[in-house]
């Protein structure tokens, strides 16, 4: 009689294994805008993609700070004023308060300068509100993967109108409207007052007139300005 334990071993045929398939890579998202309604539709679109996972929501800019520091998420989408505040000043801060987060700018401003200046201070891409919502989710993976995004528009005029060497004192419209305000005396906040902006956007824009022309003195931003006939 044969012994059962010498017979050969017998392993139960395996089941089929499912491809693979890849997870894509999830994206985490604090949306800073100060009207509820465009953050609810930042949310819904992109909700649309299962990449991205929404960590937070602010509305001002140190709420926005706190929760970067909190969530440190992948991609931070932050309008360019909120609350009267711009977060253009504050763009180094929330970096260095997170360092591996991706800022994309959505904003209504569509001047190059702002463009330029966002993304000279550390931002990664920045955006329109009027872009589709197929652009919106592009530009956060485009940014959370670590490349730079600029709307297609913005980008040739970015292209046409960057200060160089031979022309180092090219000024915006409204950097001549500033400038021109500054030249008849008129304040920060008051220039602020009279085109609806905030003080740090008129500092910011002051900071690039005195880059650009070299001048920062009452008397030499009246003399550039007379210069360019912004006055009399």
């Amino acid at each position: 009689m044969d012994d059962p334990s010498s017979a050969p071993s017998r392993q139960a045929p395996r089941e089929p294994t499912a491809p693979s398939r890849e997870t894509p890579r999830e994206v985490t998202v604090v949306l800073a805008d100060d009207h509820l309604v465009v953050r609810a539709g930042m949310r819904l679109l992109l909700a649309q993609d299962p990449a991205f996972r929404i960590v937070a929501e602010s509305a001002t800019v140190p709420d926005t700070l706190e929760a970067v520091r909190r969530t440190r998420p992948r991609v931070l989408v932050l309008d360019l004023t909120m609350a009267g505040t711009s977060s253009l000043p504050v763009i180094p801060a929330l970096l260095a308060a997170s360092p591996d987060t991706r800022i994309l700018v959505l904003t209504m401003q569509e001047d190059p300068a702002f463009a330029r200046e966002a993304l000279r201070t550390g931002a990664a891409g920045y955006l329109l509100k009027e872009a589709a919502a197929e652009e919106l989710r592009a530009a956060a993976h485009q940014v959370a993967d670590g490349a730079t995004y600029v709307q297609p528009v913005l980008g040739a005029r970015l292209a046409v109108e960057t200060p160089g060497s031979a022309d180092q004192e090219s000024l915006t419209t409204r950097e001549a409207e500033v400038l021109s305000l500054l030249a008849l005396g008129h304040t920060n906040q008051e220039i602020a007052r009279q085109l609806y902006v905030s003080v740090r956007t008129v500092e910011s824009h002051r900071a690039r007139i005195r880059d650009k022309l070299g001048k920062d003195s009452r008397a030499e931003l009246i003399a550039a300005a007379r210069e360019r006939g912004l006055v009399a």
